[in-house]
């Protein structure tokens, strides 16, 4: 086993977090957009778009995660095992990710088979993209603490991708498509596939491998699957993930409807004058018309401009909150600073419940808050992922990096499944009419009730499943001396 205890580049962790930039352009539109895509733009039944959620998010998280990950851990190349996934992916993510986002006119039967199809090719090649790259975070270095720094970086891109996906993306699908979504979102796909396949040869290009399990290391598929039910971190972390990502698809993708439906228009207008919002587009409309684009026009829509104004806040605290995470992880640990941050965010969306449609600076104030405390957690999920991996090794001596991020990126697809349908599913349930100017009293409730109470039930239960994450600071510590040690000690021997 090569020593590992590598203090990374600002070069190697920026090329690295490149990587989750561009994955990130599909995956937030993923997130937030696809069950409004799919009723709003391409014009799919709200339940249908739901089943096709949730089948494909199953068939990834059961089919195609678990075959990468075993695929991955297995790979030799002069290259290393995670590095050259990749490569190999760069490209047909980017042309699968502008497929899956146009609109043929197909029929009814077609146009389902079509967006089944598409979504399906495109959760197979991010799982072949991204779970090697999650596991390439736990074999750049040894060392927790630049783990942690490293996931700081890598998150900083994510809250970039977040930031221009929930807080440009409609504009822009407006304002490329003039006004038609449906040519807009094939557009504004368009540069992010070109994007996105290079940054993802960039991350390809700057990363190195530096853990590369012994030579003599046995053990096949079925006992890497035993390690893994046998390790109760990694169940928890497992659990905890799927909840996460079912709070966060059924939180994002409910934030259009419930500024679309729900809250008051007058006071969304009144709101954004009052606090400049309107100056400052008037201000940038003038001069890209001076500049000779006179069709890059701010949208009108008082909904379009107050959601995109509202993820921008959510996403600049939740900067803040990741700037603050690796400083608090370091001193007090990271599962205790994850547990208690993700507690008080929650009870910040609990309160949304209470707002009435007028309170738009209330609900801006809350959800700022909530950003923040969330923010503090979002570089510790991962990095708690690969302290699984660590104790794995340090328990079985054996490493299987891939196949335990797999298993959560298993758990991810999970989420994101459930909680895409959940959007779908119970707008279904109230009532949901697609395209419809005004939604009835019950599908409105039906949103606020979302955005509340059910999408604050998995933060309240991972919450509760930390008590028994057993990996705290001291046990974190343990584990990386006692590593170092035997991996000096394996580099001595050979």
């Amino acid at each position: 086993m090569a020593s590992t205890e590598h203090t990374l580049s600002i070069r190697e962790k920026l090329g690295y977090s490149l990587g989750d930039l561009a994955a990130n352009l599909i995956f937030q539109t993923l997130i937030t957009y696809l069950a409004f895509f799919y009723t709003d733009v391409y014009r799919l039944p709200a339940a249908t778009a739901a089943t096709i959620i949730f089948v494909v998010g199953l068939l990834g998280a059961f089919v195609f995660t678990p075959l990468i990950g075993i695929a991955a851990d297995r790979t030799t190349t002069r290259w290393g095992r995670f590095r050259p996934w990749i490569l190999w992916t760069a490209v047909p993510f980017g042309v699968l990710s502008l497929l899956a986002f146009s609109t043929p006119d197909l029929g009814e039967h077609g146009k389902v088979i079509y967006a089944l199809t598409t979504y399906s090719l495109l959760m197979c090649v991010y799982a072949a993209n991204n779970l090697p790259y999650s596991a390439l975070s736990g074999v750049l270095t040894g060392s927790m603490a630049q783990r942690n720094s490293l996931s700081a970086y890598r998150f900083v891109a994510v809250m970039v991708a977040q930031f221009i996906i929930q807080v440009l993306l409609m504009p822009l699908v407006l304002i490329l498509g003039d006004g038609d979504r449906v040519q807009g979102f094939e557009r504004v796909m368009t540069v992010f596939a070109v994007v996105g396949t290079l940054f993802f040869l960039i991350t390809f290009a700057t990363t190195r491998e530096r853990i590369v399990p012994s030579k003599d290391q046995t053990g096949g598929v079925l006992q890497d699957l035993s390690d893994l039910l046998r390790n109760r971190p990694w169940q928890v972390m497992l659990a905890l993930t799927v909840l996460v990502f079912i709070n966060l698809a059924l939180k994002g993708g409910t934030y259009i409807y419930y500024f679309q439906y729900y809250m008051s228009a007058p006071a969304l207008a009144s709101f954004l004058d009052n606090s400049g919002f309107n100056g400052f587009i008037k201000a940038l409309n003038a001069g890209l018309n001076g500049a000779g684009l006179s069709g890059f026009t701010w949208p009108e829509d008082p909904a379009t401009s107050a959601f995109s104004l509202f993820n921008a806040c959510g996403i600049i605290c939740m900067i803040l909150g990741i700037g603050v995470s690796r400083r608090l992880a370091d001193r007090f640990g990271k599962r205790d600073v994850f547990g208690g941050a993700l507690f008080v965010s929650t009870l910040f969306l609990l309160v949304f419940y209470l707002f009435p449609p007028t309170a738009v600076a209330v609900a801006f104030g809350s959800f700022m808050l909530h950003g923040f405390c969330y923010g503090i957690t979002i570089p510790l999920l991962w990095a708690m992922i690969a302290d699984v991996a660590d104790y794995s090794e340090w328990k079985n001596h054996r490493r299987a990096t891939a196949i335990i991020f797999s298993a959560m990126l298993c758990g991810l697809k999970i989420g994101l499944s459930v909680g895409g349908a959940l959007v779908a599913g119970i707008l279904a349930h109230y009532g949901y009419q697609a395209g419809a100017a005004q939604q009835s009293d019950a599908v409105v409730d039906g949103i606020r009730m979302t955005v509340s109470i059910y999408c604050s039930i998995p933060f309240l239960v991972a919450v509760a499943l930390l008590f028994i994450y057993k990996i705290d600071k001291g046990m974190e510590t343990r584990i990386e001396h006692d590593l170092q040690l035997r991996r000096s000690g394996a580099d001595a021997a050979a």
